[in-house]
């Protein structure tokens, strides 16, 4: 290598877009070169299956940058390119040719990939996945013919493409072994407010229902065999959650957390991996955050663009910490909702409400036994997320009763 310094980004992801960015507004001088799977510009997952789903934007508007930027900033792009190996001893990436790129300091930010069904008929034509701006724009195109779209899994992309489905004008049945949408993340409870919306918007659910397989004719799906019998389809979309890229990382010898963790490549705060310059960004980072005092993995826009930032920070010799409160936000038909905490899987919790559920404007908060607050959304209340976010952040206790009315302000409690 050369004595200047290279800064390597595995994933021209949202992470890593971040990362190169905020490693030229801190001044870094060196050679950057992001490295990414997709042919595409990076860019920001969300808009696909709102806006462009929608066809209300064009694919472009969720570049994180434009190719000019990377040209003025100096940062080389190396796009449709899979890195095949790292070597933490040597300093090197392996590139498709066999051929070798060193690095100063590297960052993976190698994001997730969807979770695929393994049933029979799964490679039928017309059954699609969700995940990058290509599959966006082929499910657009599809829905414009209005078919009979079946949605396996009513998770947040599942319910995201329901809503864009319907807005389109299909017809919508969405398969769900749980007994309500979301009831993994949000609780039974919330989670029925989610589908009653869908249900007022025409949608017809089949929870407590699992996939069997696929029925098709002339390679074509024409239906979903499911345990109670066979949904008829002329366009599936499977949305069953997605699974962190942590191979890379864990042929190269990098600490990485079982999946009855969380998986994910471990991290500190400033989210260095165990191995030497090595750091983790995005989805894949399972770091130890610093105010919730556990480790956590998220798979949401908001962690992608802060870790990216964080990462560079530290890569710069900084002091970095990523104790970001973890943020969500999903918009469907008329409504919008904004999230902020984190709810530990297996957590004894309750939750109170404010407002009222059926007029699409109200506010949820998760309660662990002492009355901390874990977790906090509105749904169109547009003026109160900074509230929440503070009553997430919160260690002090909170009076339910208040939290439940109204005519308390949030900023007293």
């Amino acid at each position: 290598m050369s004595d200047v310094e290279r800064i390597v980004i595995v994933g021209a992801s949202l992470a890593g877009a971040k990362a190169a960015e905020t490693l030229r507004s801190e001044g870094f001088t060196g050679q950057v070169v992001l490295i990414g799977t997709e042919p595409e510009l990076p860019y920001e997952r969300p808009p696909l299956s709102k806006d462009v789903l929608l066809g209300k934007k064009e694919p472009i508007t969720a570049q994180v940058h434009d190719q000019q930027w990377y040209e003025d900033n100096n940062v080389e792009l190396r796009l449709g390119t899979t890195v095949e190996a790292i070597d933490p001893a040597a300093h090197t990436v392996t590139l498709p040719d066999g051929s070798t790129l060193g690095f100063d300091r590297l960052l993976l930010a190698t994001g997730s990939r969807v979770r695929k069904l393994d049933v029979p008929g799964a490679d039928l034509a017309g059954i699609r996945y969700l995940r990058t701006a290509a599959e966006s724009a082929t499910l657009l195109e599809a829905f414009a013919a209005k078919p009979r779209v079946v949605v396996v899994g009513a998770g947040w992309i599942g319910l995201e493409v329901t809503a864009a489905a319907r807005e389109h004008g299909c017809e919508v049945t969405v398969i769900e072994p749980q007994s309500t949408a979301l009831a993994g993340v949000l609780g039974e409870q919330v989670g029925g407010y989610y589908a009653d919306l869908h249900k007022r918007h025409g949608v017809e659910f089949k929870f407590g229902t699992n996939v069997e397989g696929f029925t098709g004719a002339d390679g074509q799906v024409n239906g979903v065999q499911t345990t109670e019998g066979v949904v008829p389809a002329d366009l599936v979309v499977v949305g069953v959650g997605v699974q962190p890229n942590v191979e890379l990382a864990k042929n190269a010898g990098i600490e990485v957390a079982t999946p009855e963790n969380g998986g994910g490549v471990v991290t500190g705060a400033d989210l260095k991996t165990s191995a030497t310059d090595v750091y983790a960004a995005g989805d894949i980072a399972r770091w130890s955050h610093p105010s919730l005092g556990r480790p956590l993995r998220v798979e949401h826009w908001s962690n992608a663009k802060d870790s990216g930032a964080v990462a560079a920070k530290a890569m710069l010799g900084q002091d970095a910490s990523h104790d970001a409160v973890p943020y969500f936000f999903t918009d469907m038909y008329d409504l919008g909702m904004e999230y902020v905490g984190d709810v530990p899987r297996g957590t004894s919790y309750h939750v109170v409400v404010r407002g009222e559920p059926a007029t699409n404007e109200y506010q949820a908060f998760w309660l662990d036994e002492g009355e901390h607050v874990l977790a906090a959304m509105h749904v169109n209340v547009w003026d109160s997320l900074d509230a929440l976010r503070k009553l997430a952040a919160s260690d002090a206790p909170v009076d339910p009763a208040k939290l439940a009315d109204s005519s308390v302000s949030l900023e007293e409690l």
